[in-house]
């Protein structure tokens, strides 16, 4: 069986998504969730599905150390996670985190990378920066966190059209099924090495 973490700052529609996804399989399961904000509506979503969740501080999170050992005492056999997921977390992910588990924590973008990535680019922003300029396509990236925002190694893209009348409400709703239609088979591939 292999382990899967997410980690989620929001309402946490993806993270659900996923959880759905995996709920009846038989080779991966969601084994955590872990949140930097509890106020938010992730974890009721995933803990009516039976994931447990939890919250870490600011400074739990630079230190690496209680939340590694959170990710531990979820997984099961090897004390690891095969694969940490961002799905809508919204902080850098602390050099603790990214020696432990390299090459093995992707993140989901909003936009067609190396376009529209960065500091302060998620959500809402990007879609009303994509609307502004005009752009004829968006989508989503998945891809590999390294130290810097979004330049990690792309795992994969699909794109959606953006109409010359489309709000960034309606882009944000497009990129939404992308993600949701995308993000789970492309976790699934990769815990199977078919990527």
């Amino acid at each position: 069986m292999k382990n899967v973490a997410i980690f989620a700052s929001g309402s946490g529609t993806n993270a659900e998504n996923i959880v759905r996804y995996f709920s009846k399989s038989e080779t991966i399961k969601v084994a955590v969730v872990l949140s930097n904000n509890r106020n938010v509506g992730v974890h009721a979503r995933v803990n009516k599905l039976g994931v447990p969740s939890f919250v870490f501080s600011r400074e739990e999170f630079a230190d690496g150390a209680p939340v590694l050992a959170k990710l531990s005492a979820a997984s099961d056999v090897y004390k690891r996670q095969d694969l940490i997921v961002l799905a809508g977390f919204m902080n850098k992910i602390s050099d603790p985190l990214l020696n432990a588990y390299p090459g093995k924590i992707i993140n989901i973008h909003p936009a067609l990378l190396p376009k529209y990535g960065g500091k302060g680019m998620y959500g809402i922003h990007v879609h009303k920066a994509v609307v502004a300029a005009g752009e004829r396509e968006t989508g989503i990236t998945i891809h590999y966190i390294d130290e810097h925002y979004d330049e990690g190694t792309v795992i994969f893209q699909a794109k959606c059209p953006v109409l010359p009348s489309d709000t960034p409400e309606e882009v944000a709703a497009k990129v939404h099924a992308l993600e949701y239609a995308h993000y789970p088979k492309v976790i699934e591939d990769l815990l199977a090495a078919r990527i």
